[in-house]
């Protein structure tokens, strides 16, 4: 099929960049055609090789800048670009913020919602913020290696430092592997599907700093696993969990079924809002925690709660949201789908001798339906959904249970926005949204919207 497009694949041009996608990708136009061209920024001028037509767009690859943006700061290094850990690492971190509000600004401009937008919460070092590592192990230049895959592919390209990543959890692959290597562990063969070793996790408390380490194994039997558990003890006083989980399947999905303890407890302690947590292998818990913490603030503050409210918690996880606005409302409900982690919120909640917090396992639009039926009274409601948002049936259930406030907790703006639309004909009008930026580096944007009922 010819498609008539103005450019033609692997022709050289010269374009001035006008703006960002929200995928980060700069966009030109030739004739009103995009193109698409990645490690390039607004009001820059660059000379480009076309790579793919399409009938409505293409894409091109970046020849040689000849302009730069103010806003262009040195990379790091390639690597981070190529296997998408930090796609906005050539962007000035205040601009980071500014491509993180439009992101939010522009999909309510679509939806034709007027809501005031304020100006993203960053940090005070957008680096070296996440607690928590999940990284490929794979036989690389005739040695076992970790790193990270290169976007849209199954390639592991080899890394040691993951620049947003807690350093110390960096430090602390480097010795596993080393110590590792000394066992002749065999690391996995995506192609043949054999080798033992198939990822490391790594957890860090950032208060309590206790680090877990987790073999993700193909393999039931892991050769010599007390006694890499005694070198690793030995070479990181700091790691109090050592755990295995077998996951023998050939999938993208990280973890199996059967995890078992190698050495100390299956879990680590850490400190969110002040409040203690018991976190297992594969429970669901904020990567930056600092950034969580302004989150959740801001979330408590939205619900402007006077200690006399009763409060639900839909999608309330381990409990972390549900625990930290215990103290300011007279009884929480959390609910939560994944049994795992509503044990995980109760014992959360005994731990720190909270008594005003039940938790319900369920589907939450289901629960929400059942207290509705029971006459509870519901002051405030708080939603922190998965990427894809509310369902329909859930925002049917807002709509019959008539809480006065609802706080939205989003980490995507075009579900947030769809959302928004259909709470609106619930009669619940969005007051403003405060973006956090819990991943610099990242294209990704979460924030908290405050609604009221009209």
């Amino acid at each position: 099929m010819k498609i008539n497009a103005p450019v033609r694949k692997n022709e050289t041009l010269t374009v001035d960049i006008m703006d960002l996608t929200y995928e980060g990708m700069g966009v030109a136009k030739i004739d009103n055609y995009p193109l698409f061209i990645e490690g390039v920024l607004p009001d820059e001028q660059a000379e480009i090789e076309v790579i793919k037509v399409n009938k409505q767009y293409g894409f091109a690859r970046l020849v040689k800048l000849l302009k730069k943006s103010p806003d262009r700061v040195e990379s790091k290094a390639n690597v981070y670009s190529q296997t998408g850990i930090a796609p906005l690492q050539h962007l000035a971190y205040p601009a980071q913020l500014d491509f993180k509000r439009n992101q939010v600004l522009n999909v309510f401009q679509k939806a034709h919602l007027e809501i005031p937008v304020e100006p993203v919460l960053g940090m005070e070092n957008p680096t070296g913020y996440r607690n928590k590592a999940q990284v490929p192990v794979r036989f690389i230049d005739g040695q076992l290696m970790t790193g990270f895959y290169r976007k849209h592919s199954h390639q592991v390209m080899p890394m040691e430092d993951f620049y947003i990543q807690d350093p110390k959890i960096d430090e602390a692959i480097k010795v596993v592997c080393d110590i590792l290597r000394r066992f002749y562990i065999d690391p996995y063969n995506e192609d043949t599907h054999k080798g033992v070793l198939k990822t490391i996790m790594v957890r860090r408390g950032y208060y309590s700093h206790e680090m877990m380490i987790v073999f993700i194994t193909r393999s039931k039997r892991l050769p010599a696993a007390r006694e890499i558990a005694i070198e690793i003890k030995k070479a990181l006083p700091e790691v109090v969990s050592i755990m295995q989980n077998v996951n023998a399947a050939q999938t993208n999905v990280i973890f199996g079924d059967e995890t078992k303890l190698i050495a100390g407890r299956d879990f680590i302690r850490d400190e969110l809002m002040g409040l203690k947590f018991e976190i297992s292998t594969q429970s669901f818990y904020q990567v930056n925690p600092l950034q969580t913490e302004v989150l959740y603030q801001k979330a408590i503050e939205a619900a402007e709660l006077t200690g006399n409210e009763t409060v639900i918690d839909a999608y309330s996880g381990i409990g972390t949201i549900s625990l930290a606005v215990a103290k300011h409302a007279k009884k929480v409900y959390g609910v939560e789908v994944v049994e795992s982690a509503v044990l995980d919120a109760r014992h959360n909640a005994k731990i720190n001798e909270i008594d005003n917090v039940e938790f319900t396992l369920g589907k939450a639009e289901e629960v929400m339906a059942q207290w509705q039926a029971d006459d509870l009274k519901v002051d405030a409601l708080i939603v922190d959904p998965p990427r894809k948002g509310l369902e329909s049936s859930f925002i049917d259930a807002v709509g019959e249970l008539k809480p006065a406030k609802m706080v939205y907790v989003s980490c995507n703006p075009a579900t947030l926005a769809r959302d928004l639309e259909l709470l609106a004909a619930q009669g619940y009008h969005a007051e403003w949204t405060q973006p956090v930026d819990m991943f610099p580096q990242t294209l990704h944007v979460e924030s908290v919207t405050k609604l009221v009922r009209q």
